[in-house]
């Protein structure tokens, strides 16, 4: 007991405890029925407010002690919302008592309904908790490594981490397939360009999430993988057939409809074959016509941030937050300032006040939202361990597997006349040069290179000739040279003339891509080239884990993966070479 009698539930958490100790993974008792919890009875008690508040998920704001600020606060006690995303938590101790304290404040509603505490964790619980997490491949780098029990290791531990502080939902496994290169926004985030390959690894992550008691969220239906705009910028389109679309784009998200995925999270994407007038979001075709009608799928519908410009821009809050649910969604996931949230549910209400929304159709929403705290169990989970959260996330057990995880996805694509592996015993000096988290790579590479390390790293992703000069220069006293390279789309001219500069020294270069796998198409006469599909394109997160793996296969660990992707013209699917 804490905190004035509360009482921590700790069964997720001594779970979670039990699988970081464990020597390997092992999966849990899938969620059942909580003792007690009937949806029908909570739903016949509720009022209007009640119930739309239930269809709303509010982006946490905090206060200046990191805590949840007096705003969320008034959303979940006035507002009454039914579940919360939250803001970034620094460590696993405050995210546990972060969620605690918003648990509270629900607690203290009338009906005193659990939250469904959110996260966006597609490489772990490090994409929202930076501190004191186990950093995980990203989504292309388990397909690199082509193994359904390093995708499922990877759901548990993430799951593990998340419950022990205080989450019970996961907006993961990305089932896009990335069939476009020039994709600005899904890249490394999705497995693959093949849909068996997706649809394989989607379905075992779904499958494993369920069994350690997370909620899982393929996304984004029907597919974000072949658009060339970012949907938080623009309003992208796509526009092949109904047969591409059924056989390219829809199976990975079967695939985890039929392992049981809970939830599946909408596209702010035109699928012309379908709708050729609105987003999937806001598509009564694609939602109720598709994914309801057609296959099958009888969970939680929850959409893509509302604030993103593809829906914001053309709809604005309140009517998108209608039209959605008039769609077929059940949940807005509403990530503006509080008084965003205060226009989704204030539109829903007024909805339902006129008659625009149907009593049943919000029935239906807010039945299945209950239900899932039910089949959760989530008022029986409502707190957190702060300290058995720390003990938890990011133990050695954990590590190490992320670390076995990440030297299978790291990919040796080119190796002309065994540059690599560079000798961790010959004492030669060796210069990291890169645009991005280039000194945390050269720590990474000095911990293993077994001789002095420099590194060096350009104002911005696109070097000035005046920079590259000055690259070359520092090149000079190196015995060899490791260039990191990151791309989330086109690779910017100027890294390709960096390498290119680098190679023209005659020192031994070996080129790493930390981001997506394409960037030797531009700097095609490199002698070695190893990708590790690290870094994402909005968050920039320092990938500790492929770093490290990185620096590893770099002195003569053997890589394990194999390209996910084609890079057209030089590498097809599934090269990859080895020592």
């Amino acid at each position: 007991m804490m905190n004035g009698g509360r009482t921590i539930v700790s069964i997720a958490a001594a779970a979670a405890l039990a699988l970081a100790l464990a020597p390997a993974v092992q999966a849990q008792a899938p969620p059942g029925s909580a003792r007690g919890c009937d949806p029908d009875a909570q739903l016949a008690r509720m009022t209007d407010a009640e119930k739309v508040g239930q269809m709303v998920m509010a982006v946490t704001e905090d206060a200046p002690d990191g805590m949840p600020s007096d705003h969320t606060r008034t959303a979940i006690q006035d507002l009454q919302i039914g579940s919360v995303i939250t803001s970034e938590p620094r460590t696993p101790g405050l995210a546990a008592r972060y969620a605690n304290r918003i648990q509270d404040w629900a607690a203290g509603t009338r009906l005193g309904l659990p939250l469904l505490v959110s996260g966006d964790f597609e490489f772990g619980t490090t994409h929202n908790v930076r501190e004191g997490t186990t950093p995980l491949p990203n989504a292309m780098g388990l397909g690199a490594a082509r193994d359904p029990g390093l995708a499922r290791e990877a759901a548990v531990i993430t799951s593990a981490e998340a419950r022990a502080m205080g989450f019970h939902w996961n907006y993961a496994p990305v089932s896009d397939v990335n069939t476009n290169p020039a994709n600005p926004i899904i890249g490394v985030r999705s497995f693959g360009e093949r849909t068996d390959l997706v649809a394989g690894l989607a379905e075992a992550q779904v499958r494993a999430y369920r069994a350690a008691g997370m909620i899982a969220t393929p996304k984004h239906f029907p597919g974000h993988g072949d658009t060339e705009f970012d949907s938080h910028l623009e309003l992208p389109a796509v526009t092949y057939d109904r047969a591409t679309l059924e056989s390219v784009h829809l199976p990975p998200f079967a695939g985890g409809i039929a392992a049981g995925a809970d939830a599946i999270m909408t596209a702010h994407v035109i699928v012309k074959a379908i709708d050729p007038d609105l987003p999937a979001t806001l598509s009564h075709k694609v939602l109720t016509g598709l994914l309801r009608e057609q296959m099958g799928f009888r969970g939680l519908i929850v959409t893509d941030a509302m604030d993103m410009d593809a829906i914001d821009k053309h709809w604005g809050t309140r009517q998108a937050t209608v039209m959605a649910v008039e769609a077929g969604a059940d949940v807005i996931m509403s990530t503006g300032d509080y008084t965003a949230h205060v226009e989704a549910v204030g539109a829903l209400a007024d909805a339902l006040r006129d008659g625009s929304l149907s009593r049943t159709r919000v029935d239906e929403s807010v039945r299945r939202v209950l239900a899932l705290k039910c089949k959760y169990k989530v008022a029986e989970h409502r707190y957190a361990d702060p300290r058995l959260a720390e003990k938890v996330s990011g133990n050695s057990a954990f590590q190490r597997r992320a670390l076995k995880m990440g030297l299978a996805a790291t990919t040796l694509v080119k190796n002309e006349d065994r540059v690599l592996p560079f000798d961790p015993r010959d004492g030669k000096r060796t210069l990291v040069a890169g645009v991005v988290q280039t000194p945390v790579f050269a720590d990474e590479i000095a911990k293993v290179a077994g001789g002095p390390v420099e590194s060096w790293q350009a104002a911005t992703t696109n070097p000035t000739d005046v920079e590259i000069a000055e690259a070359v220069r520092r090149a000079a006293s190196a015995d060899r040279v490791v260039v990191a390279t990151y791309s989330s789309g086109k690779l910017p001219a100027g890294q390709a003339r960096l390498v290119e500069a680098l190679r023209a020294t005659g020192k031994p270069v070996a080129a790493v891509a930390i981001g997506l796998p394409y960037d030797i198409a531009s700097y095609p006469d490199v002698r070695a080239y190893i990708a590790t599909y690290g870094t994402t394109a909005r968050t920039q997160r320092i990938d500790l884990t492929m770093h490290k793996a990185a620096a590893r296969v770099l002195f003569g660990e053997q890589p394990g993966g194999r390209l996910p992707v084609t890079i057209k013209g030089l590498y097809p699917f599934g090269h990859g070479l080895r020592y």
